[in-house]
């Protein structure tokens, strides 16, 4: 396989990937992705920490 054919391919999945987030938030209520505050994951966020995107704490975070 040749550096052209595997640039199509490539560019082809990205493609896809970008109509799919973009139907996602189409279809989406008021557009927004739900889990965007990593303060609300304990996984991630173990030591009550604010949160890098919104600057809440996670006892402020919706936890739909």
């Amino acid at each position: 396989m040749n550096f052209l054919s595997l640039f199509i391919i490539s560019i082809i999945c990205m493609s896809l990937v970008f109509i799919g987030i973009g139907i996602k938030i189409i279809f989406k209520k008021n557009g927004k992705f739900a889990g965007t505050c990593a303060s609300a994951n304990p996984l991630i966020n173990n030591e009550g920490e604010t949160c890098g995107y919104c600057g809440k704490k996670p006892s402020d975070c919706d936890q739909n």
